[in-house]
C-alpha cells in the first residue's frame, strides 16, 4: 500500500502469498485487501462459472457488502472494498483500489448500482428494500 495517495495494488502475475498468518492477512496497511483479492482469485479456479458472471459485469453476491442477485427497490447501495478487491480477483485483474475515494459500478445483470466507499457507516447499516 502507497500510504501518500491510499493506492492498493498487485499485480496479478505475483503469486499469491503462501502461509501467511492471519494477522498478516488481515491487519496490515492493507486491511486484508490483498487477501481478498488472492482468495478472488482462487475463487476463479474453483468457481469458473462464477468468474465468468463477473468478468460479464456482474457484481453476484459475495461474502462481503456489494453484491447483488436482484434488483432491488432502491437501485443503489453502498459496498465494502473487500467486496472490490475479491471481485477483481475473480476477474483475473490487478488489484488496484484507491481507498480514499469512492468507485461506483453498474451491475450488468440487475442494473443496480454498487458505490464501494471507505466509509463503513454507509454500508454497515443500510436497511435494504426488496420489491
Amino acid at each position: 500500500m502507497d500510504r501518500t495517495t491510499g493506492i492498493i495494488k498487485r499485480p496479478i502475475h505475483q503469486p499469491i502469498r503462501p502461509l501467511i498468518t492471519w494477522e498478516e492477512a488481515w491487519k496490515g496497511p492493507d486491511e486484508g485487501l490483498i487477501r481478498c483479492w488472492e482468495i478472488g482469485r482462487e475463487r476463479a479456479l474453483t468457481q469458473p462459472e462464477l468468474a465468468r458472471h463477473c468478468v460479464d459485469g456482474a457484481l453476484p453476491v459475495l461474502g462481503w457488502k456489494g453484491g447483488h442477485d436482484r434488483a432491488l427497490k432502491k437501485p443503489m447501495k453502498y459496498g465494502s472494498f473487500k467486496y472490490l478487491a475479491q471481485w477483481q480477483g475473480l476477474r483475473g485483474e490487478d488489484l488496484f483500489i484507491d481507498t480514499r475515494t469512492e468507485l461506483t459500478l453498474t451491475c450488468h445483470h440487475t442494473g443496480m448500482l454498487t458505490t464501494f466507499t471507505p466509509d463503513q457507516e454507509k454500508y454497515a447499516n443500510a436497511v435494504i428494500l426488496t420489491e
